[in-house]
């Protein structure tokens, strides 16, 4: 399976754009949004080139959306927020929590949402953890941001092949391991990736 990850659009419809010619060009079987999709800037049709184009979306607020305008972009455009659910996409599992720590949720609630996401997902032994924020002591921590505890006991307990998220905008593109999963900050321009 093939997937275009990307967060931090931050309301800009001509990366939004971007994106969806990006995700038809490389043929991805799947487009992830990593949160902080709306605000500061708001630009109409935000999400409109992807269903344009026919692709499959799924998308977690960050701490810049509202969780509500989340929930309505995706029934608007078609798509699925996977705050706490998950999909299984061509036998690869796909869970997620938005939200980021310090701005509307705590470690308790990241972590519960993930569990709740990754319960839903037995008898998958591929699987893809989605986050707005970075787990604690990542490189993404070169901001000064502190990362989420919850995050990284997420990734050991639940040993997700690969973990997605955004949020620390300096630390775009790079890629780390902790024990056998592969962790990308996936950014405003999007990573293709291959499970």
């Amino acid at each position: 399976m093939k997937v275009l990850a990307a967060g931090d659009i931050h309301g800009d419809s001509r990366v939004s754009k971007k994106l969806a010619e990006k995700a038809e060009k490389e043929k991805v079987d799947l487009v992830i949004l990593a949160g902080d999709i709306t605000s500061p800037i708001e630009s109409k049709n935000l999400l409109k080139p992807f269903k344009d184009k026919k692709q499959r979306v799924v998308l977690i607020p960050g701490n810049h959306d509202s969780f509500a305008t989340i929930d309505f972009l995706a029934e608007l455009y078609g798509m699925k927020n996977i705050h706490g659910y998950s999909i299984n996409a061509q036998d690869v599992g796909i869970f997620g929590a938005g939200g980021a720590l310090e701005f509307d949720t705590s470690e308790r609630e990241l972590f519960k949402t993930l569990k709740k996401g990754h319960d839903a997902l037995k008898g998958l032994s591929k699987k893809i953890m989605v986050t707005h924020m970075h787990a604690h002591n990542t490189i993404s921590e070169i901001s000064g941001i502190r990362g989420s505890k919850a995050i990284k006991k997420a990734i050991k307990e639940f040993k997700p092949d690969i973990f997605l998220h955004a949020h620390i905008h300096e630390a775009e593109g790079i890629e780390e391991k902790i024990g056998k999963t592969r962790i990308i900050n996936v950014g405003r321009k999007g990573s293709i990736i291959e499970i």
